[in-house]
């Protein structure tokens, strides 16, 4: 049967499914060529022997009187029966068909005995079996308007007086009732090749992506996977959870199927990274990724995708190892400068003191390295962590000297450093002038953090050392004022105020969260 163009079945989904009563058929659709593009858009021989179009033909028969009644469609060059009682066979050649002349018109086609018809007179269907005589068709018409066949009953004895009026109006409902069953099929049949089409767009379009793609169920049956799986591992498709067991490293197998099941349980997304075996039997880092596809709130089945990143993942590996040597090449640094201070200041006591702040500066630079360096247990810590780290020279015994209060704000690599600088400072003035210089002088320090992403942290810093006298107060901004300030306001974009008093020293240190963050 010819192709069927896509403005037929667009027509037919704006039009409906039925042909104005009464109507002859479209002008449009009369051509041989248009009117077989229409009829196989019904399929053709799938729809011989439905169980509703026979049970039609059956009642049509009955309702007429009739022992025999068709339902037809007129192809190129047969007449095919799609229903049928009272007769064997399943096709007739167009030329001796019937229906041909009665699809053509707006009214039912009835002949009382055939033998006087001119038209049909000499048609072997008369002159042989089965021997017609009376022909009563109404003419199928798609929705469209193109002439497909007809409803029609027969007779091989004569009835002069046709049909009666309930007979006629009948075999005119019935055959509506045969074109909505037409109808629903064709567009059935439509609406399945186009889901066919897209799956099979689909299963192209997903096995040319580069990586593995592929679905399971809400158990991890696997229902598809791509074709990008075999030409990568050479073996069949896994269908359980199991099968991926063999491409799996054995060292990422039980962590990578742990996560796998805790998202099928869970309904979360499911994220890892482990070494898949291709067929050369080599290992390569792929990160593995699925979704749940949920309705009414629980997850129905997965999607998911294994991608190459494995150059991505070395490239990572040998940066940190080049990030680790660095990073003990400049701990070593700071042992190296720390040593020479001291051999070069040795037995010089005008330099001791100078000396001395130079060690103290270049092992709290030292500690904040700590907290930024890879692979260190301090790394990603807290801002109360690094103070207390920082503090412990000046409080021995632990919370005599110092008090760290307040949460544990996660400081980031660039914000450790210049963090370390500005709270050394502090706590190496309040050694030499403030409360650190008394026995009995005590500095209080109290994070607060307003909880907002976009917000900002403030770091209270409070000396109280009123039996030593109130502490030293600088007129005039010194080095270590200005050290400070530009660790403040200019590394950290955060504000930077200090008071004095008669018990002490306020300072209030307020910084945006990002910037401890960074």
């Amino acid at each position: 049967m010819a192709k069927v163009p896509p403005q037929i079945m667009d027509m037919v989904k704006s039009k409906g499914s039925t042909w104005p009563i009464g109507e002859g058929p479209s002008q449009q659709f009369c051509g041989e060529e248009e009117r077989l593009s229409v009829l196989a858009s019904y399929g053709g021989t799938e729809l011989v022997g439905d169980a509703e179009l026979r049970g039609i033909a059956e009642f049509a028969a009955k309702l007429c009187a009739t022992p025999m009644a068709m339902v037809t469609f007129v192809e190129k060059d047969h007449q095919r029966f799609l229903a049928r009682t009272g007769l064997d066979a399943e096709t007739t050649p167009r030329r001796t068909s019937f229906c041909a002349h009665a699809m053509l018109g707006s009214e039912p086609m009835v002949i009382p005995d055939a033998r006087e018809d001119e038209r049909f007179a000499n048609n072997p269907l008369v002159t042989g079996e089965p021997n017609i005589r009376f022909y009563a068709g109404h003419p199928l018409i798609s929705a469209e308007g193109a002439p497909l066949g007809a409803l029609c009953v027969i007779d091989s004895e004569p009835r002069s007086e046709g049909l009666s009026d309930l007979q006629q109006e009948g075999l005119a409902v019935l055959a509506q009732a045969v074109m909505r069953r037409l109808g629903q099929r064709r567009l059935g049949r439509h609406v399945n090749a186009t889901l066919r089409q897209q799956e099979q767009e689909l299963r192209q379009m997903i096995d040319s992506v580069p990586g593995i793609a592929w679905r399971s169920d809400d158990k991890g049956n696997f229902s598809h996977v791509n074709a990008r799986w075999q030409e990568l591992t050479g073996l069949e498709p896994p269908k359980t959870k199991e099968d991926w067991r063999p491409v799996i490293h054995p060292e990422d197998w039980e962590q990578t199927l742990s996560l796998f099941l805790q998202a099928l349980e869970q309904g979360t997304l499911f994220e890892a990274e482990w070494r898949l075996k291709h067929t050369d039997g080599a290992y390569r880092w792929v990160q593995a990724r699925a979704v749940p596809i949920v309705e009414e709130g629980q997850p129905v089945s997965w999607f998911g995708t294994v991608t190459d990143v494995d150059k991505a993942h070395r490239i990572s590996e040998s940066r940190d190892l080049l990030a680790r040597e660095l990073s003990h090449r400049i701990k070593n640094i700071f042992a190296v400068v720390s040593g020479l201070i001291a051999i070069r200041s040795r037995g010089r006591e005008e330099v001791e003191g100078f000396a001395k702040e130079l060690t103290d500066t270049i092992r709290a630079l030292g500690t904040a390295h700590d907290y930024v360096r890879p692979m260190s247990e301090r790394r990603g810590e807290t801002l109360s962590g690094l103070l207390t780290d920082l503090l412990a020279p000046y409080d021995p015994k632990g919370g005599e000297r110092f008090t760290i209060t307040g949460p544990g704000v996660k400081i980031g690599a660039r914000a450790a450093t210049p963090l370390a600088l500005i709270f050394h400072e502090l706590a190496t003035n309040s050694a030499k002038y403030g409360a650190l210089s008394c026995a009995e002088g005590h500095v209080a320090v109290t994070v607060t953090d307003d909880g907002e992403a976009d917000g900002r942290i403030c770091v209270t810093w409070e000396e109280r050392a009123s039996p030593c006298g109130p502490g030293a107060q600088q007129e005039t901004e010194g080095f270590g004022s200005r050290l400070l300030r530009m660790a403040v306001e200019s590394q950290l974009n955060g504000s930077f105020e200090r008071s004095y008093s008669d018990d002490g020293l306020d300072v209030r240190i307020v910084l945006p969260h990002k910037s401890i963050a960074d």
